[in-house]
């Protein structure tokens, strides 16, 4: 089986960070940087579809579970604590939940255990429709991505898959097609008998519609040692849009 790929950071206790559906480990660099200057060795996922890790046709929650698994035993970790946005929060509150011998704490950043309606059509239509047998730059890939996406900053966090394949031909890292047909599956709830009874965090953005007020009943039920708290003026890109609330409700959790 193969590994995840990794940026491994600082020397203390261990912190895995798993990102967002279409993102990947380098989203959380600057911030990886800050947790390792402050007593942790910081793991950077790349999740199995994106980044550098490795393309397969098969994917579901399951599976990312199985593979960061894999991963922990593979580079001899103990009790890990765990950070997850989006999408890869889902994975780290299976985690939790599945192997909660391996879990020290869990901090899941604006996603809830509950089942998501598709939403992600038109950013995998743009991003299907970037042809780079004619796109042979970044401001080409961003013009034909804005004519689907208007939002600057989605698109910055999209354009970051993309990379030289070869000197002359760009490509995006993530395994497109496979992800084009993975929305069901990322919208699927936490298995209902699931429970995790150790530190639990959720933090939400204000602006966000990922969690709501009345969702707090059901996080509960599977995290019985959770507090909600809100990230001010960040909406699902919390960690990028108040980086400095998040890192700091992040690291007084992670420490405590």
């Amino acid at each position: 089986m193969a590994l995840l790929h990794s940026k491994i950071l600082g020397q203390g206790a261990p912190l895995l960070i798993l990102h967002g559906f279409l993102g990947m480990a380098d989203n959380w660099k600057t911030l990886g940087g800050k947790y390792a200057e402050n007593g942790f060795e910081v793991h950077l996922l790349d999740l199995r579809n994106h980044g550098r890790s490795f393309h397969s046709d098969d994917f579901s929650y399951e599976l990312m579970v199985e593979d960061v698994v894999a991963y922990i035993l593979a580079k001899n970790l103990n009790k890990v604590s765990v950070l997850g946005h989006s999408m890869g929060g889902k994975v780290a509150m299976l985690l939790a939940v599945s192997h909660s011998d391996k879990v020290a704490r869990l901090l899941v950043a604006d996603i809830a255990p509950k089942f998501y309606p598709a939403h992600h059509h038109r950013i995998l239509e743009g991003l299907n429709a970037l042809d780079f047998s004619s796109i042979s730059s970044r401001g080409q890939a961003d013009e034909k991505l804005a004519e689907y996406i208007t939002d600057w900053g989605v698109r910055q966090f999209l354009l970051k898959n993309l990379y030289w394949k070869t000197k002359q031909q760009l490509g995006l890292r993530i395994n497109l097609k496979v992800l084009s047909n993975a929305q069901e599956e990322i919208g699927e709830p936490l298995p209902s008998s699931s429970i995790f009874k150790g530190k639990t965090l959720f933090l939400r953005g204000s602006k966000s519609e990922y969690i709501h007020p009345d969702d707090t009943s059901e996080i509960l039920r599977y995290f019985p040692n959770a507090q909600v708290e809100t990230v001010d003026n960040a909406g699902h890109w919390l960690h990028a849009e108040n980086p400095k609330q998040f890192f700091e409700k992040s690291l007084v959790f992670l420490q405590a």
